[in-house]
C-alpha cells in the first residue's frame, strides 16, 4: 500500500492550518485505507500525540506517552463513563464497536489493568496504519476483530461485556444498520447485568436523529439517558451527542460529578425531561433505518 510521509507543521486536533514545511515540523503520515484516505498528524504540544483523520474528518486522537489523556469532548466523556463500569481500577470486559486510533481501549488498558477488550473495526487497513505507527501496549488484552461492528456485536456471547461502547461512524455518519433497535436488542444480549452501553452520536438543528436514538433505546432499555453540549440540545450548533443504557439504575449522580471539572459543559438529561426531548419520536427498526444526518460542510474546519 502507498504510503507518504510529508513535514506538517504540528497542529491541534481539529485546527485547518498548520500543514507545510517549517523549523520544529515533524512528519506527517498521509496513507489510503478502505473508507478514504487517513492521516497520522502531530500534537503542536505534546510530541507523542497524535491525531487521526479519515477523509479531513477528525476521527482520534492518540497519547502514547498518556493514554489515560483524552483530547476530544465526547471521548472524555466515554472516558467517565468507563470509569463507572465497575470500581476504579478492577479489569472489566469492554467491546468496542468502531475502532479508529483505538483510544479509548488504550485507555480502559491504561486504567483497568488485565481488562479483556474486544473491538470491531470495518477497515482493516486503518487498523494496520494505527497499530503499525500508534502501536499498543504489547501487555493490554485488546484484540481488535476486522469486521462489521453490527455482525460481530451479533456473536459476542450473552452476558460477556460489563461495557459496550458504539462510536461507529462510516465517513461522519452513524450506519442506519447500527442505529436500529434491533442493534440495541444485541447490544443487551451482550451485556451482564450490571452493564453499562454508551453510543457515540451527531447531529444538529432540531436533533431528529438523536430524539429517534432516544426512542430507540428506550424500546429496549428500561434505563435511558442522554449527555451533550447545551449548545448542541439547542440546536445551536452540530456536535456529538453520548447515549447511556442498561438494565441496571445508571451511574448518573457519579458520572455529573465527574463531569463537572472538564473544561466544556455537558448536561444530563434524564428521567422526564427525556421523554419531552424524545418530543414523541419514534424508535428506528431495521425495516426503516436510517444513517445520521451529514455534518456542515464547515464543521470540521478551524
Amino acid at each position: 500500500m502507498a504510503r507518504k510521509r510529508r513535514a506538517i507543521q504540528d497542529g491541534r486536533p481539529g485546527e485547518a492550518a498548520g500543514r507545510g514545511s517549517g523549523a520544529g515540523a515533524r512528519l506527517g503520515i498521509t496513507e489510503p485505507v478502505g473508507t478514504g484516505t487517513a492521516e497520522l498528524l502531530p500534537d503542536r504540544d505534546r510530541p507523542q500525540a497524535w491525531t487521526v483523520f479519515v477523509d479531513g474528518a477528525p476521527q482520534s486522537h492518540v497519547d502514547l506517552a498518556d493514554p489515560s489523556r483524552l483530547t476530544f469532548e465526547y471521548q472524555r466523556r466515554l472516558g467517565r463513563i468507563a470509569d463507572l463500569a465497575a470500581p476504579p481500577g478492577r479489569p472489566i470486559s469492554a467491546l468496542h464497536l468502531g475502532g479508529g486510533g483505538l483510544t479509548l481501549p488504550r485507555y480502559v488498558a491504561a486504567t483497568r489493568p488485565r481488562s479483556r477488550q474486544q473491538v470491531a473495526e470495518i477497515d482493516t487497513a486503518l487498523t494496520e496504519l494505527v497499530r503499525r505507527e500508534l502501536p499498543l501496549d504489547r501487555s493490554w488484552q485488546i484484540r481488535v476483530r476486522g469486521g462489521d461492528a453490527r455482525e460481530v456485536l451479533d456473536r459476542t456471547p450473552e452476558g460477556w461485556a460489563d461495557l459496550v461502547i458504539a462510536d461507529i461512524f462510516s465517513g461522519a455518519r452513524v450506519p442506519a444498520h447500527c442505529a436500529t433497535v434491533e442493534f440495541a436488542e444485541a447490544a443487551a444480549r451482550a451485556l451482564a447485568p450490571s452493564g453499562l452501553y454508551a453510543a457515540n452520536i451527531a447531529d444538529g438543528g432540531r436533533l431528529p436523529f438523536a430524539r429517534r436514538q432516544v426512542a430507540t433505546l428506550r424500546a429496549v432499555f428500561p434505563e435511558v439517558a442522554l449527555v451533550a453540549d447545551p449548545a448542541v440540545l439547542r440546536g445551536k450548533r452540530f456536535g456529538n451527542l453520548i447515549l447511556l443504557a442498561g438494565s441496571a439504575p445508571l451511574p448518573l449522580a457519579d458520572l455529573g460529578r465527574s463531569m463537572a471539572a472538564d473544561p466544556v459543559l455537558g448536561r444530563i438529561e434524564q428521567g422526564v425531561d427525556l421523554v419531552d426531548f424524545q418530543a414523541g419520536a419514534l424508535p428506528l427498526r431495521d425495516s426503516d433505518a436510517e444513517a445520521s444526518p451529514a455534518p456542515p460542510a464547515d464543521v470540521f474546519r478551524g
